[in-house]
């Protein structure tokens, strides 16, 4: 027997295998022994030296031919087989199709989003109202209004994504790097509202953040801020101080410790910052806390004279207080999170405990 005659007959052979293969497990035994590394039909290929020169070509091209239908036939069938067993299993009564499907798990409101409504409704019960700013700011509202020009070096803390430029004007378009261009915002149009005088001011404005920086358990490029303004006659520091003692005690519970340092920020003057006992590690120190036993919960200030001109408002008449507090940080705190990253990792496993 020549090997082209060897070749047709394992051909054969191996369809009339392949057509009685009625399981998964037959099937690939079946392609194992005749398809695989060291199958009938692969070996054909490795004696092809033993013929003439003349005559490899066309055993070369028949061998081809012959994998190309038993490819196509094991295809075929491994769906036959599939189909097969699936219907012995509905038989069976392994899958029974008129049972009820499970029922889709209800969602809910995210982390963030709670602890956002907790912060409106405590900033409500103090006379404060939401006020809204773009994501998308221009860099004079961002920076020059709010006291940092161009070169400023308090630009440097504020890294952040630029977009496309306004078209047809020098000016140019940023992802806001902190909620305090709403400040400016709010003050421009409560002091342009046609009376004879601006108005007193209490807001809240909420919204996202982006700053370009690195990701780790305590900071995001991109989160959530809540910016506080109030505006009005005689506002002093003590206010500030009171409003968020108020709010420490009204989001955390009674029990906690805050303390107030002073700081920097252009758009305030003084400047503070407030920080509360480390809830996670009781004051002990851990990395969210940077082991000082305390984490900062909001920059504020009483509102620069600079910034209190360029919104409308005579400083010599008006004084107001700011502060900054973000939204992730708290819930943290108070959930007892020790890693930032959660928020929007997408893991149903955290998601769902809250």
């Amino acid at each position: 027997m020549n090997l082209f005659e060897a070749l047709e007959q394992a051909y054969q052979t191996a369809q009339t295998a392949l057509e009685d293969a009625k399981d998964a497990g037959t099937l690939e035994t079946w392609y194992a022994d005749t398809l695989g590394r060291k199958g009938v039909i692969t070996l054909q290929v490795r004696s092809v030296g033993q013929l003439p020169a003349e005559d490899r070509p066309a055993f070369g091209k028949r061998v081809n031919e012959i994998k190309q239908a038993l490819e196509a036939a094991y295809t075929a069938q491994a769906q036959v087989v599939k189909t097969a067993e699936l219907a012995r299993a509905l038989e069976a009564g392994a899958i029974d199709v008129t049972l009820p499907g499970r029922p889709a798990t209800p969602g809910h409101l995210h982390l963030t989003t709670q602890t956002l409504r907790q912060i409106y409704s405590i900033f409500g019960r103090m006379g404060f109202e939401v006020y809204e700013a773009p994501d998308v700011e221009l860099e004079s509202y961002n920076f020059d209004l709010l006291n940092i020009p161009e070169y400023h070096p308090a630009r440097d803390m504020w890294d952040t994504f630029w977009v496309q430029q306004v078209r047809n004007s020098p000016a140019r378009l940023l992802l806001r790097t902190h909620t305090s261009p709403g400040q400016v915002r709010a003050m421009r149009e409560r002091a342009n509202t046609g009376r004879s005088a601006p108005e007193p001011i209490r807001v809240i404005l909420p919204g996202k953040c982006y700053r370009y920086e690195q990701i780790t358990a305590r900071s995001e490029h991109q989160f959530y801020q809540v910016e506080g303004l109030a505006v009005g006659k005689n506002i002093t520091m003590t206010d500030l101080i009171g409003t968020l003692t108020q709010f420490t005690s009204m989001f955390y519970g009674s029990g906690h410790k805050m303390r107030v340092r002073s700081s920097y920020f252009p758009f305030t003057e003084p400047s503070i910052e407030a920080d509360m006992s480390c809830i996670l590690c009781g004051g002990k120190g851990c990395r969210v806390c940077k082991y000082t036993g305390w984490l900062e919960i909001a920059g504020a200030g009483m509102v620069h004279p600079v910034v209190l001109k360029n919104g409308g408002y005579d400083p010599d008449e008006w004084s107001g207080f700011a502060f900054g507090t973000g939204v992730e940080r708290p819930a943290m705190l108070k959930y007892s999170v020790n890693d930032i990253r959660y928020f929007y990792g997408n893991d149903l496993r955290f998601l769902r405990q809250f």
